[in-house]
């Protein structure tokens, strides 16, 4: 049993190890740093919550300073892209692995003083693509059981191989830290990258579920916004919108479910009942303004 929890210690240190070479301190908010992953060559990956002063350093593996710059970030998702000037260190190596709850994970952080940190435990419940309060979402839910330091968001959530899984975000749940999926980080860094935002599309109604038949349910508009998408496409209050995109919609979950699979500026055709009889109109997509 002592050989084989050495062997256990030696291999969770050789993981810390590998991952770590990849992961920088984030200094971006008084008082403590928090933590980043080089995502690609030149771009770091942290956690947006973290992120709350404009001039922004980070310490690298090597433990040089170096200044970065802020590409963007999304708040829904708690995802912040930085950018080196030069590419340096190590870019991660993601996981190929199958999770399950019960699976041993580690968060790896990083700060200045004490270098690479590394927080052992398991993962406590993983579920499918899921909303956040934020209202971004993410494509699988992970949720972590370990300790979450303040150097530990935004830094890497690996497997006993070193591999990431995704970066760990105190920000999303009030139960405990979840790990951000890399899927869902590739996407957000690509649309940052691209664009400098996420563009989440709206369609500029309010809605409340209503029962159209016993046996099917709408969401009946109560609000009609002036001049944005679903007011130049002809909607009315009054109307009952029953499937968007071809999906049907029951709440208003459903209708950003819809909306995800629509680029902002692309049309989308929406079903409802007005006055009793069945109706098809194309909406064009809007963007949500940001606050």
């Amino acid at each position: 049993m002592t050989n084989e929890l050495a062997a256990l210690s030696n291999d969770l240190a050789a993981a810390v190890e590998r991952a770590g070479k990849s992961v920088v301190a984030v200094h971006a908010r008084p008082r403590f740093s928090s933590a980043g992953v080089i995502w690609r060559p030149g771009v770091i990956v942290t956690a947006e919550h973290t992120v709350r002063e404009e001039e922004i350093t980070v310490t690298l593996p090597n433990g040089t300073d170096r200044p970065v710059t802020l590409a963007g970030a999304d708040a829904g998702t708690d995802i912040a892209v930085l950018k080196l000037a030069e590419p340096a260190g190590e870019v991660a190596t993601l996981s190929s692995a199958e999770l399950r709850p019960g699976y041993l994970a580690l968060a790896i952080g990083r700060s200045e003083n004490s270098g690479v940190n590394a927080a052992l435990g398991v993962i406590s419940a993983i579920s499918g693509s899921w909303r956040t309060w934020r209202g971004g979402r993410l494509d699988q839910y992970i949720r972590l059981d370990l300790n979450m330091y303040p150097s530990s968001s935004g830094g890497a959530v690996i497997d006993t191989s070193g591999a990431v899984i995704g970066i760990a975000s105190s920000a999303l749940s009030r139960i405990a830290g979840l790990a951000i999926p890399a899927s869902t980080i590739n996407r957000v860094t690509g649309e940052i990258l691209s664009r400098g935002r996420v563009a989440r599309g709206y369609l500029g109604v309010g809605l409340q579920p209503v029962n159209v038949t016993d046996h099917q349910k709408g969401l009946i508009v109560l609000s009609v916004e002036r001049e944005g998408p679903a007011d130049k496409a002809g909607l009315l209050v009054g109307d009952i919108l029953v499937s968007l995109g071809g999906r049907a919609v029951s709440d208003t979950g459903d209708v950003q479910t819809a909306l995800e699979s629509v680029s902002v500026g692309q049309p989308i055709e929406a079903a409802l009942v007005r006055g009793g009889a069945a109706r098809q109109v194309t909406i064009t997509v809007g963007e949500r303004r940001r606050d």
